[in-house]
């Protein structure tokens, strides 16, 4: 009898503990990405034929690589550059490598990326 209170006492006092690491774990991650400076977007790729990625936010700048059709990037924040089909946006990618590409290409997946500074 009294080992089996003991052991009670025991089990409560873990579940309590438990709960507790929970509850600030899920309090600290909840704050987390409002504090984050390197937020990323997503995005797809919507051109058929697949979509050049440059070093500058222009079709004139130099090609830096490609990204096929239905591929899913991240995307660090957009700025205004050269129109293209009606769309002055460009997206930093974070694919690997720092490149830009124009946002008439690719889908958000959520929320729009934030402007850069």
């Amino acid at each position: 009898m009294l080992l089996q209170s003991t052991l009670r006492k025991i089990a409560t006092v873990t579940a309590a503990g438990a709960l507790a690491t929970v509850a600030a774990a899920g309090t600290a991650s909840a704050a987390a990405p409002s504090s984050w400076h390197h937020h990323l977007y997503k995005g797809q790729v919507i051109a058929k034929t697949g979509l050049l990625i440059r070093n500058a936010p222009n079709r004139n700048a130099k090609v830096v690589g490609s990204l096929a059709f239905g591929q899913i990037v991240w995307i660090k924040c957009k700025v205004n550059g050269e129109t293209v089909d009606g769309n002055p946006r460009w997206y930093k990618l974070a694919n690997g490598c720092w490149a830009w590409s124009s946002a008439r290409y690719i889908e958000n997946i959520g929320e729009a990326p934030r402007w850069c500074h």
